[in-house]
């Protein structure tokens, strides 16, 4: 997908023709161990935030500035990180974001007070953004252009996995040792990714530079800027809601702790299957995927305030949403390649960076709203916002019907 301004959007990147289809997968293979590792660090505090708070001598609430800070920083490294590198070899970016990572990791396990923490996760902020700009990027310039969606597929399937196995692994670790134990391992698996990305990731030059023009100038299109809106809902829907389900299941569904940690499990895996399953059905018809999966979006969130009471009622819905959510990344990320495949890089960064926003605002709107009305009126509220996604969705008109390699390569839109 990283293809270079002006250059058509069929043309093959050197880089493919000249690796093994092994080496491609390798290739696409470390830069999924980068993505697990990324997102293992962004959440890793989620589940050893009291832990931390007590030791650096802040109060909880303050402690939550180590999962926001590196979101809003995230959403204006994005675009800016790209926009700085100029035409600098992506490969040797993928390194030196993979080295600020090992940094922040680093700086986070061996802490002395919450200032330097801060110091840490805000470098994560600004290596996070661009990772995913390149990441998604990349991964269609990897491996053949008929493996394109199947290549983003997997890199996605990190973040999945740091969500089932990551987050979980690190609250352990610190359960055994600490919480400084935890961000050391993590640290010791993202020197894996950095050797990983240094021996099998090929060159992958850039012949223009990502400019503020181009982003303005994909910002000045109607059919990104609707898509960026688009996914701002979509993405809103999730997290506004996703944020409270714990305390949902809890409270309002009186789930035991235990039994939430094996259905939220149970979530996680679903995703991951679903991943790859919409990975093979995406190629052939992107808007019927998309539909399809903010559709049981939507009735799980409208569902579940509904069925809180009947408890394999309750668990369905919650799989539904793992279903679901398991594919939007990847229908989105595929859609917003087609938006704007002259510009592939800057797409890339407007996505990443309306995901961080998306995430934040949704998060924030909806704590005031479970503050103000109760959570199930937040779940309503998601599913009002994934009610508007689907509108969106509804204004591009009619699905595409070509194949998957003249979609991913081609000049074609997706509606």
């Amino acid at each position: 997908m990283m293809m270079e301004k002006n250059q058509p959007a069929g043309n093959h990147s050197p880089e493919n023709c000249d690796s093994s289809p092994l080496r491609s997968w390798l290739a696409v293979g470390a830069v999924t161990i980068g993505a697990f590792a990324f997102v293992t660090t962004e959440f890793l505090p989620v589940g050893l935030l009291p832990q931390i708070a007590r030791d650096l001598g802040v109060m909880p609430g303050t402690a939550g500035l180590m999962v926001t800070i590196p979101g809003v920083i995230a959403a204006i490294s994005a675009p800016g990180m790209m926009l700085g590198a100029g035409r600098i070899n992506r490969r040797h970016i993928f390194l030196v974001l993979s080295v600020l990572l090992l940094a922040s990791n680093l700086i986070s396990a061996f802490a002395s007070s919450f200032a330097l923490m801060l110091l840490g996760r805000a470098i994560l902020g600004a290596s996070l953004g661009g990772f995913w700009t390149l990441a998604l990027a990349a991964a269609a310039r990897l491996v053949r252009p008929h493996d394109a969606a199947r290549a983003t597929a997997m890199i996605l399937a990190g973040v999945t996995c740091a969500t089932v196995i990551g987050v979980p692994l690190g609250t352990f670790i610190a359960g055994l040792a600490s919480w400084r134990m935890s961000f050391m391992v993590t640290g010791a698996l993202v020197a894996v990714a950095l050797a990983a990305q240094a021996l099998l990731v090929p060159s992958l030059p850039s012949s223009a530079a990502l400019r503020v023009a181009d982003l303005v100038a994909l910002l000045r299109r109607a059919h990104p800027r609707r898509s960026l809106l688009m996914v701002a809902l979509i993405f809103g829907a999730h997290f506004s809601s996703y944020t409270y389900i714990a305390p949902f299941l809890l409270q309002n569904a009186s789930f035991s702790v235990s039994s939430i940690t094996w259905l939220l499990l149970g979530f996680g895996l679903v995703g991951f299957v679903s991943n790859f399953a919409f990975s093979a059905i995406v190629t052939r018809s992107l808007r019927a995927s998309l539909v399809t999966v903010v559709s049981l979006l939507m009735c799980a969130l409208l569902a579940m305030p509904l069925l809180r009471h009947s408890e394999p009622a309750v668990m369905v819905m919650v799989l539904v949403w793992g279903v679901a959510f398991g594919a939007i990344p990847l229908c989105l990320s595929v859609w917003m390649q087609l938006a704007a495949p002259d510009l592939p890089e800057a797409g890339s960064a407007l996505f990443v960076a309306i995901i961080q926003v998306a995430i934040a605002v949704g998060s924030l709107v909806g704590g005031t709203v479970v503050d103000q009305v109760g959570i199930p009126a937040d779940f309503w509220f998601g599913s009002a916002l994934a009610l508007l996604g689907l509108a969106a969705v509804a204004c591009f008109g009619a699905t595409v019907k070509t194949s998957a390699n003249a979609k991913l390569t081609g000049h074609v839109r997706p509606e």
